[in-house]
């Protein structure tokens, strides 16, 4: 006899949806209070047996024994959208993402397609022979192999000529490459939703698991570890995608161990957005003679004037910095996933990009020093123009927006001339 299924909810990010007639069992309860997962989803349990549910800015599925909640992006078209994002941020070739909204099981979720790019990468690996190297190996053997242990050979063997401890290195594939490999593979197998993806994982899983019997144990000890050098740079990606699910959608590790890796799958997409505007603008600065740095501490900009010591760090996103036209430039750039072609940029954000203008801002020619804030917006939107005055009326600063459609980026970022996109933001955001 089979159990119903749970209830299903659909929202979008930074909504607030409710479901009538559920009631959470306390193993839900426990699974919603943690840490982990309240920062990211706010689920309130209402009189009458209703069920509210409040979205952030991540998106994916959380999967509970009596609601099954899917957070679905708001700027983009849908998940395979989020998936072009990350492939691009990490610098991916796009020829093994999927090409078809699709699935054998109907309309894809995000958690799904990662799983079927953990499959697909997983499968390139087996074709072309999975990776081998030497590991050291301690072994109680009747001829000296390698080197003798003494203490070990004492302690163990004393008056024991026929049994010798000895290390030495074996040739083998039981390694953390094939290992985090093996760990995603089981993982897609066990909780993909589309049986296609499920009975391809099973098959490489079953194949990486007699190559690498070895469990793979903590996982963001295992990322940590891997050095990539020639014999294994082809295994970068694949480790990429297998790290995002089993990290349950953040590489921070906060899903990385406990109930909810096969639980909850939610993409921050925030921390998205900067990656995705931060890998654009470097790509375009290419040849140009300016430089992007993101996420660079200075120190000095704000000091305690009686102990001449720090107050505080200032971080902007981004810092486009270099020469122009003979003279020094420098360009704050702030990156914020809010729709500001709707509505007047939040004081919060016009105070902190004016502050990065005065601090960083060197624009030449006797300019007032600027800060560009990018975030999405629709196409032909029209940006914002902030100038900030002193009582006197002199522009001391300016503030200014610039849109991207997300999807029509991404579209031309997939069609045949996907550097255009790069080059055209970067000479939109330095003017």
């Amino acid at each position: 006899m089979t159990s119903d299924p749970p209830a299903l909810l659909e929202l979008t990010e930074y909504a607030t949806g409710t479901l009538e007639g559920v009631r959470l069992p306390q193993a839900d309860r426990r699974l919603l209070q943690g840490p982990s997962l309240g920062k990211r989803l706010k689920v309130k349990e209402l009189s009458g047996g209703r069920l509210e549910v409040r979205a952030s800015q991540y998106v994916g599925v959380v999967r509970l024994e009596a609601v099954e909640i899917r957070v679905i992006p708001k700027y983009l078209g849908d998940e395979l959208d989020v998936l072009c994002m990350v492939d691009h941020v990490w610098g991916g070739a796009r020829n093994l993402l999927p090409t078809v909204h699709g699935l054998a099981g109907g309309r894809p979720y995000l958690r799904d397609l990662v799983c079927l790019m953990v499959v697909q990468h997983g499968e390139r690996l087996l074709r072309h022979g999975v990776r081998r190297d030497y590991v050291a190996v301690e072994d109680d053997l009747r001829v000296v192999r390698g080197r003798l242990l003494p203490d070990r050979q004492l302690l163990r063997h004393h008056a024991r000529p026929d049994r010798l401890a000895c290390r030495f290195e074996e040739h083998e594939a039981d390694v953390v490459d094939n290992r985090l490999c093996a760990a995603a593979l089981e993982l897609a197998a066990r909780t993909a939703r589309d049986e296609e993806v499920r009975a391809r994982a099973r098959r490489a899983a079953g194949l990486f698991g007699q190559h690498a019997p070895t469990r793979l144990g903590d996982v963001a000890a295992a990322l940590a570890s891997v050095a990539y050098h020639r014999h294994n740079e082809h295994y970068r990606p694949a480790h990429l995608w297998a790290g995002l699910l089993l990290t349950g959608g953040g590489l921070d590790g906060l899903f990385a161990s406990g109930p909810m890796v096969s639980r909850a799958f939610l993409i921050d997409m925030n921390r998205l957005f900067e990656a995705f505007v931060t890998r654009l603008l470097e790509d375009g600065a290419a040849g140009t003679g300016l430089r992007v740095k993101g996420q660079v501490s200075h120190s000095g900009v704000l000091t305690d004037e009686r102990t001449r010591q720090s107050y505080g760090t200032v971080r902007p996103d981004l810092l486009v910095s270099g020469s122009r036209a003979g003279n020094p430039y420098r360009l704050p750039v702030d990156v914020k996933y809010k729709l500001y072609t709707e509505k007047k940029l939040a004081p919060g954000d016009l105070y902190q990009a004016s502050a990065y203008a005065h601090a960083f801002g060197l624009l030449g020619d006797g300019e007032p020093p600027g800060c560009v804030l990018i975030h999405p917006g629709p196409a032909g939107a029209r940006g914002h123009r902030v100038a900030v005055r002193s009582v006197e009326g002199r522009v001391t600063s300016r503030v200014r927006t610039v849109p991207l459609d997300l999807r029509a980026v991404l579209a031309e970022l997939g069609g045949p001339d996907p550097h255009a996109v790069p080059a055209r933001l970067f000479r939109e955001v330095t003017g």
